[in-house]
């Protein structure tokens, strides 16, 4: 049993606190401790702070790990529980993911007190989502919609649609599924249909690195299935951009000990789209995420990238 405190760094909202509970109680499992060996400390990030424009404006990802990763460095906390997807995918030096726990369902929920899927909304319909990824892909897939941004935790966004401001709403499964709220899913929409986010349904724990005390602890949570589906799609995250400012989505899976990988960067407005299929051994999962971006770069040409900057 590890005989330190153990300090565990969060956001604070609800989808967050309820990460790092999970972790918390994997810990606790996983190691015969008790809750009084942990401490949660709630640490407010920028991207908290900031409700009245879309992250890509005001500087992407970083937005809800800096102050996180800030605490930790300086030994004010042990560890970080975030979302995946929220990483960037370069860290400060110091800092490591040491560990994934076992991803949750990938999908996105279509949620809508009027309709049962987007394709059965009308014409003109509003959905509300801060994702430019989320946007593009229901302007590829319903260019007849009307796209509006919806930033807000996952309570203020659905009360936002029980006020009408918008007609449908786009959430992750998983997170819905760990708030205990799955029953707010209208439908969950099929990946083949609807790519997630890279990390989309993974909690990812950031530690420093040559702490080998706390890296020894998490070792008995690590998931390595989901460990080597990220290092794949985080790869192709970060070979082509790894901000918030272009629309990117990325799914590895695997199958023994193969991994097959599918990846899609639009426009914002949905208007231009490549898609991207690699597979090969899982020891190989970040090479193929890799050569997979530097495919469909070649394949979509300077100039799709060069749009998406001047948008």
């Amino acid at each position: 049993m590890p005989s330190k405190f153990v300090k565990i760094g969060t956001r604070g909202s609800k989808l967050a606190l309820a990460q790092a509970y999970e972790t918390r109680q994997r810990l606790m499992d996983a190691h015969g401790m008790s809750e009084d060996q942990f401490e949660i400390v709630v640490i407010k990030t920028t991207g908290d702070m900031i409700l009245d424009r879309p992250l890509s404006e005001v500087g992407g990802k970083g937005l809800f790990t800096k102050e996180i990763e800030e605490a930790l460095l300086d030994g004010r906390i042990d560890l970080a529980v975030h979302s995946s997807k929220d990483m960037p995918t370069v860290l400060p030096d110091g800092l490591e993911i040491s560990t994934f726990l076992p991803r949750e369902d990938v999908r996105d929920a279509f949620i809508s007190n009027k309709y049962k899927t987007l394709a059965e909304m009308p014409e003109g319909a509003v959905v509300g989502t801060s994702s430019l990824r989320r946007q593009a892909m229901v302007k590829k897939l319903r260019p007849d919609l009307e796209v509006i941004t919806y930033r807000g935790n996952v309570q203020t966004r659905l009360e936002k649609l029980e006020k009408g401001v918008a007609d449908a709403t786009l959430l992750a499964c998983a997170g819905l599924r760990r708030l205990g709220e799955a029953q707010v899913i209208t439908s969950a929409i099929e990946v083949e249909d609807f790519l997630p986010a890279v990390g989309q349904g993974a909690i990812c724990i950031e530690s420093r690195v040559g702490d080998e005390e706390t890296r020894s602890m998490l070792a008995a949570i690590h998931h390595a299935e989901t460990e080597s589906a990220l290092l794949c799609e985080r790869a192709f995250l970060g070979a082509l951009d790894g901000s918030c400012r272009t629309p990117i989505a990325g799914l590895a899976k695997l199958d023994g000990d193969q991994l097959s990988f599918t990846g899609l960067v639009l426009l914002p407005d949905g208007t231009e789209y490549h898609t991207i299929e690699k597979s090969g051994s899982v020891s190989d999962a970040a090479e193929i995420g890799l050569a997979a971006a530097n495919e469909i770069r070649t394949k979509a040409g300077q100039a799709f990238f060069d749009a998406i900057l001047s948008v």
